[in-house]
């Protein structure tokens, strides 16, 4: 059975379906990505299966509970990390998780958390004195020391430095090999496709697929984009006659070509026939994000929006 099944989840904000008829099930011990446009619905989703949010209709079952009559049960077995949380900016990080390690009957030793997630050394620090990386592994602590079965994620690494965020990547990966079931919400692709068994996307409140990172990849095709500058000056109709060739384009000396996956063996027979060199010669994937946006119709998530409707 699914540790967490959603049926055709409805919430409305002032006469608008933000989420709109939203389905989908969490297998125990994967990691889910949730993915989409801000304003698509992805937070109201997350803050309903925790039971912050009631919903307007529709089920939903956690651990085989309902969130919302079933709340203590709920909050007892699943911890969240919200995308607009902070503590006080004096409370220090000892104090931190022996409050939230108080609410709940079976917690977790959080020195050993704090052992595991690199903060030993900063038990006696301040919230405000923290980076950012540390307050986010701080987060993933607040919302481990319950000893939860299911830890949701939301927009974790969200104002992180690369670094920090492949840190904080290598603790998701963790959480999960302990056992955990992990839902991330998240921005980046990159993320999401590194971390994600499945992946859901979610456009205008409505689900519009769920797939393994490479099934999304698959479903917009499997084309590669060559970029390359020519050693000598050669007519676009040189590639006119290559099966593999489906677009040519001229960017100043740079010729850029998309194709099927074996364009680039094609085209580069092709030049070496010539006695032409492809300089410069850069090959690129379709990749999860190009799946994205084309899912999505092409909207963007640098887009404004209402931050309770994410």
């Amino acid at each position: 059975m699914p540790i967490i099944e959603v049926a055709n989840l409805v919430k409305t904000y002032d006469d608008v379906d933000v989420v709109d008829g939203v389905s989908f099930a969490v297998e125990e011990g994967e990691i889910f990505g949730i993915v989409g446009p801000n304003g698509a619905g992805k937070t109201t989703t997350v803050e309903c299966v925790e039971g912050l949010r009631r919903p307007d209709s529709g089920s939903i079952q956690v651990l085989g509970l309902d969130p919302i009559r079933d709340r203590y049960e709920v909050t007892q077995r699943l911890g969240a990390q919200l995308q607009e949380s902070r503590l006080q900016d004096k409370i220090k990080v000892g104090e931190a998780l022996d409050l939230y390690a108080s609410f709940y009957s079976d917690p977790a030793d959080w020195h050993e958390l704090l052992d595991r997630l690199g903060l030993r050394d900063k038990v006696d620090s301040k919230y405000a004195k923290l980076s950012g990386g540390q307050k986010q592994r701080l987060a993933i602590a607040l919302a481990l020391v319950g000893s939860p079965e299911i830890a949701i994620l939301d927009e974790l690494t969200t104002g992180l430095d690369p670094q920090a965020r492949r840190s904080t990547w290598d603790t998701i990966e963790e959480i999960r090999t302990a056992g955990v079931t992990v839902v991330l919400v998240t921005h980046f692709m990159e993320e999401a496709e590194r971390l994600c068994d499945r992946i859901m996307v979610i456009d205008r409140g409505r689900v519009v697929a769920i797939d393994s990172p490479s099934g999304l990849i698959a479903e917009i095709g499997s084309e590669q984009r060559l970029t390359f500058r020519p050693s000598e000056p050669i007519d676009n109709e040189v590639f006119a006659n290559l099966p593999e060739v489906t677009t040519l384009d001229r960017s100043g000396p740079q010729v850029v070509i998309t194709g099927t996956s074996n364009v680039v063996q094609a085209v580069t027979a092709l030049l070496a026939g010539l006695g032409v060199v492809a300089e410069e010669l850069r090959v690129e994937q379709t990749s999860l994000e190009d799946a994205y946006l084309e899912l999505t119709s092409g909207t963007r998530d640098s887009e404004q929006s209402d931050p309770e409707v994410n």
